[in-house]
């Protein structure tokens, strides 16, 4: 499955930048929620564990969200799992358990339907959830770092996931979902355009996908990025878009996170 490698393959460069901090870096807070790169990792690695459990033990899975199990990193405070590993030891064995997730991603059946956090996925769709999280996560540290980013085509399942969330953005507010939906048109980091919905140049995304899948992410605030926002619709659904399951976010204040390569 191409999601899987892709999901492979985004744990690989995440792991690269990870091999080159400090040992003092994992202490380091990045742009996200106080998170330290500590945390971040073993939120990942939980969330991944996670995700192997729902795949491998749905009715578990369903088990262990509704008694808010901490061994799948709920807790009624919300806390991450208590400091087991860290710095590089948290590093290998997160990227160990991330590939074996792949290799299960890999042999699934494409029709299984999985359990998650906000609505079932299909097996393609999780996959690219969990590459999605990865790229944006591995957006903060890279924010603290102030390190240059190599950007690939890969993106387009995390633009897809940021496309198809339109109208959860709206309903996980409780909010009425507005349509129809805005024309987006993005350039790959190959320099393809890749559009989804019907063009309307009064209510339409248009730019660079980098920045539309660091918005959808909720790792920019809109107003810190070159995109073309039309409308109404486009620009309340640009303000607050939230491509990842969970309670409403808010993203960064403008200005916040406004730092690019």
């Amino acid at each position: 499955m191409e999601q899987a490698d892709d999901l492979r393959a985004e744990g690989a460069a995440l792991y690269e930048l990870l091999s080159k901090i400090e040992s003092d870096d994992w202490a380091r807070i990045t742009p996200f929620k106080e998170y330290s790169v500590y945390d971040v990792v073993a939120h990942l690695h939980t969330t991944d564990h996670a995700a192997t459990v729902a795949l491998e033990q749905p009715d578990e899975f369903r088990r262990m969200v509704r008694e808010r199990d901490p061994a799948i990193g709920i807790t009624s405070s919300g806390a991450q799992l208590p400091d087991l590993i860290r710095g590089e030891a948290l590093r290998e064995k997160w990227r160990e358990d991330l590939d074996g997730l792949c290799d299960l991603l890999g042999d699934v059946d494409l029709k299984l339907r999985v359990p998650w956090f906000g609505p079932d996925m299909s097996v393609r769709m999780f996959a690219s959830a969990r590459q999605m999280e990865t790229w944006s996560h591995g957006q903060d540290i890279y924010d603290l770092m102030r390190a240059p980013r190599t950007h690939t085509d890969r993106l387009k399942n995390i633009a897809q996931i940021g496309v198809r969330t339109f109208g959860w953005t709206f309903a996980n507010r409780s909010l009425d979902v507005p349509e129809p939906p805005p024309y987006v048109r993005i350039t790959a980091p190959s320099g393809t355009i890749w559009e989804w919905n019907e063009p309307d140049e009064a209510n339409r995304v248009e730019g660079d996908a980098v920045e539309f899948c660091r918005v959808v992410t909720q790792g920019r605030n809109i107003k810190d990025t070159a995109l073309v926002v039309e409308g109404e619709t486009a620009n309340r659904w640009m303000s607050m878009a939230q491509c990842f399951a969970g309670g409403p976010q808010e993203p960064p204040a403008a200005g916040e996170r406004a730092w690019s390569e």
